[in-house]
């Protein structure tokens, strides 16, 4: 217990130490945030008013720009082009979109299935969540923001629920999430490069492109194995990786009793580094810590959903506060999504304990590879926004939207209904059983 805590405390005055490199730097110097108080047509300037500071800026509108794309009295994040002079425009996006009836209604029932995700396999639903409020409309960097703020309060309950039910492995957690948190700060800081060097565009590009990346390697794997689980019911056996590493003797070896894993702490840094650092550019952690733990470390699929739910509430509330102080959180989608996922992640939490450990494979894996397609058809768009390919026709470009919009509808659907069956099927069981058992002890 004394080498563990040894080392937990090593990985909190790093993270400290990590914190103050990284944190409280200024803001990048080609991006803004603001409100536009008036535009000129006749001197193509407009008047912006910087946010948090008095301070009122004259920017020019750039080459072919229009007065009607400067948005006024709303909150925006604008790029300069720096090659083309000093304070010209190259992009002005709104950061927070007008939030009307069907938007309400879409967030929330978007909320209520990340909620079920999250409950069920662990991941906090995000690699949904983050496509379903940029395709509504929301910038790369604050749909990022507002998923990781949701996620804490959300992750709590889950971790809290599944905890009840012995599935959560506390000093995994622990252990993972001071790691964790160490990545959220270098995150943070990959972010506001990209935004820096690419505006809002490159933002919404490198969001995409990893999703995709990700979530194809990931969710194939994850598919294979959950696939082979399933033919003859077999059990679910620990990885060959993890039991190697298993037996590599490199202190502090540390137990995890709930786990059922001994193994040297250093496994899991590169795990829970990953998972933060994919948790603050991405707001999606949960795809590489569950499979981490399961492949890398050796837990069983139910501890490691359960515990991620426990890791993602540690760094969520951290990366929070980072993301608060930068301005990028639109508490509006925050509280409409949280307000669904709270129901959905007791529900979920619910179904892991009727259902064996290759269903929450399987669903993780469909979602994942799903949602990678919908990602994918907004990377062409996004491409042609940075002028690094040919602008895209008006019929093409529909086409993707709506291959985008109805594969993250299809990605929903398939985790409710996959979860929701596998419930109903493991309730029935259950009971069956639970039946079979009075009637005997009857006899």
């Amino acid at each position: 217990m004394k080498k563990f805590l040894t080392f937990l405390l090593t990985l909190i005055i790093g993270t400290l130490l990590v914190h103050t490199v990284y944190a409280g730097g200024p803001p990048p110097k080609n991006v803004m945030k603001g409100v536009f108080t008036q535009v000129d047509p006749v001197t193509r300037t407009a008047t912006i008013k910087i946010d948090g500071q008095d301070k009122i800026r004259t920017l020019i509108l750039a080459e072919g720009m229009t007065v009607d794309e400067i948005i006024l009295d709303k909150k925006v994040m604008v790029s300069l082009d720096p090659h083309a002079g000093p304070n010209v425009i190259k992009e002005v996006t709104q950061m927070f979109f007008d939030m009307t009836p069907t938007k309400v209604v879409a967030l929330l029932i978007v909320g209520l299935i990340g909620g079920l995700l999250s409950g069920f396999i662990g991941s906090g639903g995000a690699f949904v969540l983050t496509p379903a409020m940029m395709s509504l409309g929301a910038p790369g960097a604050v749909a990022v923001a507002s998923n990781m703020c949701h996620k804490f309060p959300k992750a709590m309950v889950g971790s809290y629920k599944r905890w009840k039910y012995g599935q959560v492995d506390v000093k995994l957690g622990l252990v993972m999430a001071a790691t964790a948190i160490i990545g959220v700060q270098i995150g943070i800081k990959v972010q506001n490069i990209i935004l820096d060097h690419w505006g809002n565009a490159g933002s919404n590009l490198y969001v995409s492109v990893v999703f995709v990346l990700v979530l194809i390697v990931v969710g194939a794997y994850v598919l294979t194995d959950a696939l082979k689980l399933s033919k003859g019911n077999l059990e679910a056996k620990t990885s060959k990786l993890a039991l190697r590493l298993q037996k590599i003797e490199l202190w502090p070896m540390v137990e995890f009793k709930v786990a059922n894993v001994r193994i040297s702490a250093w496994v899991t840094v590169p795990v829970g580094l990953f998972t933060g650092m994919l948790a603050a550019t991405i707001a999606v952690g949960g795809f590489i810590g569950v499979p981490g733990m399961i492949y890398v470390v050796g837990a069983s699929a139910m501890v490691a959903s359960a515990t991620e739910l426990l890791v993602a509430f540690i760094m969520g509330a951290w990366g929070s506060v980072q993301w608060g102080m930068a301005g990028l959180i639109d508490i509006r989608m925050t509280l409409l999504i949280l307000a669904g996922s709270l129901i959905g992640v007791q529900l979920g939490a619910i179904g892991t304990t009727y259902v064996k450990d290759y269903t929450i494979k399987l669903v993780m894996a469909s979602v994942m590879l799903i949602v990678a397609v919908s990602r994918g058809a907004k990377v062409p768009g996004y491409l042609a926004d940075l002028d690094l390919i040919p602008h895209l026709h008006h019929q093409l470009s529909v086409i993707l939207n709506s291959i985008s919009f109805w594969s993250l509808m299809v990605a929903l659907a398939v985790a409710g209904i996959i979860i929701s069956l596998a419930m109903i099927k493991g309730m029935l069981q259950d009971r069956a059983e639970k039946q079979a058992k009075l009637a005997n002890e009857a006899i």
